[in-house]
């Protein structure tokens, strides 16, 4: 077969695990709504990602994994993406990591996808998270990234700084 080749390219994962809601919000809509509402959410991720030209490389249960051309362009949809599913009652966690990505055919491995895994894990409900890479990247795109503290991503042992997308939402408290 093939080798992979390899590329350093953004990598965006999002993942619509609502915690401890799915179940009652499936229960309380009904098969055929929760189905709709997971159509939509589908539908919605896909139209920001053609807006900001990310190239979905896979759906993974919950989740979207996608490549964008450039780290600006990669926050810029995760934060649409965040706010549209969040229009739908659900909350999307994304990741955001640039770094070397093996491409095998249409699929996508590599360390940098698993780094964006870990971060999107790490993300709160409607948050979006990103590496230092990407906040080194991203310098001077007008983007507000808050510094979240340094977290051990599982099975990486060093710990990385993460910031956060400041939203232009505030919060009513």
């Amino acid at each position: 077969g093939m080798a992979p080749w390899l590329r350093v390219n953004p990598v965006l994962l999002c993942s619509t695990r609502e915690h401890g809601r799915s179940m009652p919000l499936a229960v309380e809509l009904g098969d055929r709504r929760w189905q709709r509402l997971l159509e939509q959410h589908d539908q919605v991720i896909r139209e920001e990602l053609a807006r900001y030209r990310g190239r979905e490389v896979k759906t993974l249960g919950d989740g979207f994994l996608a490549t964008f051309d450039g780290p600006a362009r990669a926050v810029r949809c995760a934060t649409a993406i965040a706010e549209a599913v969040r229009t739908l009652g659900l909350e999307v966690r994304c990741g955001v990591h640039t770094g070397e990505i093996e491409i095998k055919g249409e699929d996508i491995g590599g360390i940098a996808v698993h780094i964006a895994a870990r971060i999107a894990a790490l993300a709160e409900g409607g948050q979006v998270l990103v590496s230092r890479t990407v906040r080194d990247l991203v310098a001077g795109s007008n983007l507000r990234l808050e510094d979240r503290g340094a977290y051990a991503l599982k099975g990486l042992g060093e710990s990385m700084p993460l910031f956060a997308v400041a939203t232009g939402l505030t919060e009513l408290s």
